[in-house]
């Protein structure tokens, strides 16, 4: 993300946070191009200066695009710059967990490690029992289908689906197709059996613009509120001098 204008929309995000006052900025990686530290210090100086507390998981251009760094060291910069590759937060009612679907061998495709995904929904029983569980990771679990021909969602997204649903997960946020798109699962998949509880997938549209000629990449964010009863998700676009919203949808909770 190292061209100027990835970064127009900062501005604009500032005046929204100060609007809204949010309790946390979840970001869903490909914060650099090739994966160069210095790409990584830049996002996170940006990020840092804009004052909020944040929760950051790599995407695929995170990593080193060379051999044999993208071996050798594949989340050494990222963790010099951001710290643990799967962050968590709890606090204010909410409880966030932050996963790393990236993995070395390859380009696109994301997947979970076991080891990481139980440590995950062991985090999801922190706080109160009323709070908004919510994972964050990069490759989607749903995406627009626009663009799911060649960015395939996160390998065995049903056996994770199951997991996240049964530790009380309300809210998977992830990112890598440059769009935005909303889903429940009661839009997708019976429930005869288990939990009623809604499970909503976000995919976020992406601030920056890491490659500014090509098309069809939407440029923005969403914005997750949650009381007791339902959840919404207010979709903002980029339109070039301001941040607009362009859709709100609201999910019952129980």
């Amino acid at each position: 993300m190292g061209h100027g204008e990835a970064w127009e929309p900062l501005a604009a995000l500032g005046e929204l946070i100060a609007d809204m006052q949010p309790t946390l900025l979840v970001v869903t990686g490909d914060l650099a191009h090739r994966g160069r530290r210095q790409e990584l210090e830049t996002a996170a100086q940006l990020l840092r200066g804009i004052g909020l507390p944040f929760l950051a998981v790599p995407g695929n251009h995170d990593i080193p695009y060379t051999v044999p760094a993208r071996f050798t060291r594949t989340f050494t910069d990222w963790e010099h710059v951001f710290g643990e590759t799967e962050p968590s937060y709890a606090a204010d009612g909410v409880v966030v967990v932050g996963l790393n679907s990236v993995r070395r061998w390859r380009q696109q495709g994301g997947a979970l490690e076991d080891e990481g995904l139980t440590r995950a929904l062991t985090r999801l029983q922190e706080g109160p029992p009323d709070a908004l569980r919510m994972v964050a990771l990069h490759h989607h679990l749903a995406a627009p289908p626009w663009r799911a021909a060649r960015k395939r969602p996160l390998s065995h997204r049903d056996d994770v689906l199951r997991k996240l649903v049964a530790a009380g997960t309300e809210l998977v946020v992830g990112g890598h197709v440059h769009q935005g798109g909303i889903a429940e699962r009661r839009e997708f998949k019976a429930l005869e059996e288990g939990p009623r509880r809604a499970l909503v997938l976000a995919t976020a549209p992406a601030l920056g613009r890491p490659r500014p000629k090509r098309r069809e990449e939407a440029r923005g964010l969403n914005v997750y509120e949650a009381d007791p009863a339902s959840l919404t998700v207010r979709t903002y676009a980029w339109d070039g001098q301001a941040l607009l919203e362009v859709g709100r949808r609201t999910f019952a909770r129980t």
